[in-house]
């Protein structure tokens, strides 16, 4: 027998806009039908075995979509990951992964760190989380903000590479060619670069650029052979020009923009991916009693209102936005704290969620998903109150219900 979910009369944001009410119909995972509110009925989708949702006063949007997280992280950057065993990150990214999916977010891009064997535990339905795209590696210069060999001598745990996911660092065209070939032959969706410095990094700067732009057109170039593309961690001025004008599809972070990098946005058709989330969780976790070390807190305190005013300019501008957070710098399963974020530095209600939707499906390039409308997956999220009215500034603590293919997941 068919499975099949009725959500009747709840005001429905289709991805794009706020329709009104509406009833929406999925049946074996996917939208069927949808029509003028209370078409259907508790009694009525009892006689057809349905799940019956009652939106009375409650919002119905499409699962959200977090196109930047790092589900085998918990507190980047801290020196906690010294003393772990190396495949406790793999346990920690199922309880990740259930809470990110139990927040709302049906559909994430994992920006290094998760493997070939956390996507098909997944697939395979072993563990509980959102479809997931990964990138694998997190590939990097010698000495660039993926490069995890510390003054020390250490090698940070994140970055220290194994058997399913190779060392990201590389170096000259022939070397980020033959890098990138190897991590697109481990299960690669996407690739990851780092063409400036980071915060989390202890070594380098953020407004430093790394890669020149040969090397990183090499990278773009061999992720398009293979039917993949770019995304660019970048938080300098000069080393987001360098990742746009060489062909990469988005850009992490984007810390320190002016006036001429956003135009260039504009220009390539490229997103902006803000993650405003995460320099808040570092100065949070540093403030908690954290073992973070002290020049990276010193670093998020430096850029978090900088950042917060370059995204609030690239809105403005007309750049296309698509909602990450960074998950695994911060807690996992508070995703939509960026969408609070990205509405309380003045981005439209509509605006924040498209930016978690349909911009964010376009960004992936996954077409079923993003949208309520018939034929797209049945990834749903039913809030309580009218968010069109209420706002976004208390969006977690609304969720009320969570379906991903049509199947209630809280």
């Amino acid at each position: 027998m068919a499975e099949k979910l009725i959500v009747a009369g709840a005001k429905v944001f289709d991805g794009t806009e706020f329709i009104g009410k509406r009833d929406v119909v999925a049946v074996d995972g996917v939208i069927t039908e949808i029509t003028a509110a209370w078409t259907h009925t508790q009694k009525s989708a009892e006689a057809e075995g349905a799940e019956f949702v009652d939106g009375t006063g409650k919002t119905l949007t499409p699962g959200f979509i977090d196109c930047h997280v790092h589900v085998t992280t918990n507190g980047a950057g801290s020196l906690d990951a010294f003393t772990e065993p190396f495949s406790l990150k793999f346990f920690h990214a199922v309880e990740n992964l259930r809470k990110t999916l139990h927040a709302g977010v049906t559909t994430a891009r994992d920006a290094g760190g998760a493997d070939a064997g956390v996507k098909a535990a997944l697939a395979k339905g072993i563990i509980d989380g959102p479809r997931l795209r990964a990138a694998i590696s997190i590939m990097s210069q010698t000495g660039g903000h993926g490069d995890g060999c510390m003054a020390s001598g250490a090698q940070m745990p994140m970055l220290s590479g194994h058997p399913g996911a190779p060392n990201g660092v590389a170096d000259g065209i022939e070397g980020v060619t033959r890098k990138a070939r190897e991590i697109l032959r481990a299960g690669a969706d996407q690739i990851k670069i780092c063409s400036t410095g980071g915060v989390l990094s202890p070594t380098d700067d953020p407004r430093h650029s790394q890669f020149t732009v040969a090397e990183i057109e090499a990278i773009v170039a061999e992720a398009e052979t293979q039917g993949a593309y770019v995304m660019s961690h970048a938080q300098g001025t000069q080393g987001i020009r360098n990742a746009l004008n060489a062909g990469v599809r988005s850009i992490e972070h984007g810390i320190f923009l002016d006036e001429e990098t956003i135009q260039l946005f504009l220009e390539k058709d490229a997103f902006l991916v803000p993650t405003l989330q995460a320099p808040v969780a570092v100065i949070t976790s540093a403030e908690a009693g954290a073992a973070l070390p002290p020049a990276v807190v010193e670093k998020a305190r430096m850029v978090a209102e900088t950042h917060r005013e370059a995204f609030k300019a690239a809105y403005a501008a007309g750049v296309k936005i698509a909602m990450g957070t960074d998950a695994g710098v911060g807690p996992h399963g508070e995703n939509l704290e960026e969408i609070e974020l990205m509405f309380s530095a003045g981005m439209t209600a509509q605006d924040a969620l498209r930016a978690a939707t349909v911009n964010a499906a376009e960004l992936m390039g996954i077409e079923t998903v993003g949208r309520v409308a018939e034929g797209m997956a049945a990834d749903l999220v039913v809030f309580d109150g009218d968010l069109a009215a209420t706002g976004l500034a208390d969006l977690r603590n609304q969720v009320e219900s969570v379906f991903f293919g049509g199947a209630r997941k809280r």
